[in-house]
């Protein structure tokens, strides 16, 4: 029996999204203590169910929203994934494997974020490292997704989903190296958006990878509390070298020429998947775009070359372990898929170099494949959200590999070439599940997607849990 749950009530926060809980903050029609405290009655309400919460901070939430400043998102109550450094939270990053130590300070992306006056009730939990597509740990629990408890929340920002899906907040922070902003977005129901490369600060560490493979985002329910966010992050601190974002708030006027695929990274949609994307199709040829069926603008070895990658990223977080963590870290409190990883990349450290230099070739591919199309549509996910178990990571890691190489065959793209994509809520499953829909677009070309993202939800009001 389908179990869903949701925190939706009369209180104050309601049934607002971000900018109509700002707006009503900035009238004086709620209080940020009022919002906070609603906030977290709501995360504990559906805590036991989703399990989505890695650390909480209420007693610092409750001193802040006492002190709220003037910033448009000033009070609106928010979470941040648990693996950026918030000054006093501990970072775990979806694992058990070292005893918790609160940061010092805030790291790059988590000081701009709070920036824009949001104020953070903890930290959302995530899959070990954000390596899988679904937040399953052996010892911490599964991450659930509030449209059927039964199921996954996706991952890797698993937590952050589920509670912005089932109303607890608002907005929360999302990251990515793989598709851990649009994967939870598709299975929550909510608006996922990576940005391009470079759009926002960023912690040390993502920086100083050799393909800088992972973004900082949000989850929210609706398109405006997308492009709020980044509004406002704009205006904390803006990239020079992109195109601003700016104020968006209305739909796209021109027509475009969108590129769909269902066939992925190697892998394709399975029947279902395939037909809701073309019905997503239909909808925007009746909108007056002009879609073309084609291939994926991917080489064949372009889902080996990003496994590899990957699993380096694996290694590199064992090898580092102890020194960075101290001595009650521990390689044995790591789950199969991380340990799977890691044993693939020292098996295939050889090919490292070559797979680097392929990898750095996509960014051409997909400057090649915007001069013909203005927009990508194909679905976020290879096919509908599977039952929590599916993607046990104590099951071997072969069988673990290959089952996520199933489901993630379309989002990796993006996070090689750092070009911008969005996933939206515009499909349901036959067992009524959310299904997303991604779009993408060239680099720096954010403004094409929020605007057609009003467009869509207008022509195809998005699906609530609590209606």
């Amino acid at each position: 029996m389908t179990t869903r749950v949701h925190a939706f009530t009369d209180d104050a926060l309601g049934d607002l999204d971000a900018v109509g809980l700002a707006e009503h903050l900035g009238a004086g029609k709620v209080s940020a203590s009022e919002a906070v405290e609603a906030a977290i009655s709501r995360i504990e309400k559906v805590a036991a169910e989703l399990n989505a919460m890695a650390f909480t901070a209420y007693e610092r939430a409750r001193a802040e929203a006492r002190n709220r400043g003037s910033s448009f998102f000033a009070g609106v109550p928010t979470l941040v994934k648990d693996n950026v450094d918030v000054a006093g939270m501990p970072t775990m990053s979806g694992t058990d494997a070292w005893s918790p130590r609160p940061a010092r300070k805030d790291g790059d992306f988590a000081a701009s974020y709070l920036a824009t006056g949001m104020i953070a009730l903890g930290k959302s939990q995530l899959s070990e490292y954000g390596f899988s597509a679904s937040a399953e740990h052996p010892r911490l629990g599964a991450v659930r997704t509030p449209w059927n408890t039964d199921h996954s929340a996706g991952a890797s920002s698993a937590g952050s989903a589920a509670l912005v899906a089932a109303g607890a907040v608002p907005i929360a922070h999302a990251n990515g190296g793989g598709g851990s902003i649009r994967i939870p977005a598709s299975v929550n129901g909510l608006v996922g958006l990576k940005p391009t490369r470079g759009r926002l600060p960023q912690d040390r560490l993502m920086r100083e990878m050799p393909i800088k493979i992972v973004s900082d985002g949000v989850v929210t329910r609706t398109v405006r509390d997308t492009a709020a966010f980044y509004r406002e992050a704009e205006r904390v601190q803006r990239n020079l070298a992109l195109p601003p974002i700016g104020d968006l708030t209305r739909p796209i006027k021109r027509r475009l020429r969108i590129a769909l695929n269902t066939s992925g990274v190697g892998r394709g949609a399975d029947a279902e998947t395939r037909a809701l994307t073309e019905e997503t199709a239909a909808l925007l040829e009746d909108l007056g775009h002009t879609v073309t069926e084609t291939d994926a603008p991917i080489g064949p070895g372009f889902a080996d070359d990003f496994l590899l990658y990957w699993a380096v990223l694996a290694q590199a977080m064992l090898t580092t372990g102890r020194p960075v963590h101290g001595r009650t870290w521990s390689k044995a409190k790591h789950d199969n898929l991380t340990l799977g990883l890691a044993r693939h990349a020292r098996r295939n450290l050889h090919r490292l170099p070559g797979t680097i230099t392929r990898l750095k070739r996509a960014n051409a591919q997909a400057e090649l494949y915007y001069e013909k199309y203005d927009v990508a549509l194909t679905p976020t996910l290879g096919a509908a959200t599977p039952p929590v178990g599916h993607l046990d990571p104590t099951q071997g890691y072969d069988v673990i590999i290959d089952k996520l190489m199933d489901w993630v065959a379309f989002t990796p793209w993006q996070n090689v070439t750092g070009a911008p994509a969005i996933s939206l809520p515009l499909a349901t499953t036959a067992t009524g599940l959310p299904q997303g829909m991604m779009f993408g677009a060239a680099p720096g070309q954010e403004t094409l997607l929020i605007e057609l993202a009003y467009e869509l939800e207008q022509a195809r009001p998005f699906a609530r849990i609590h209606a």
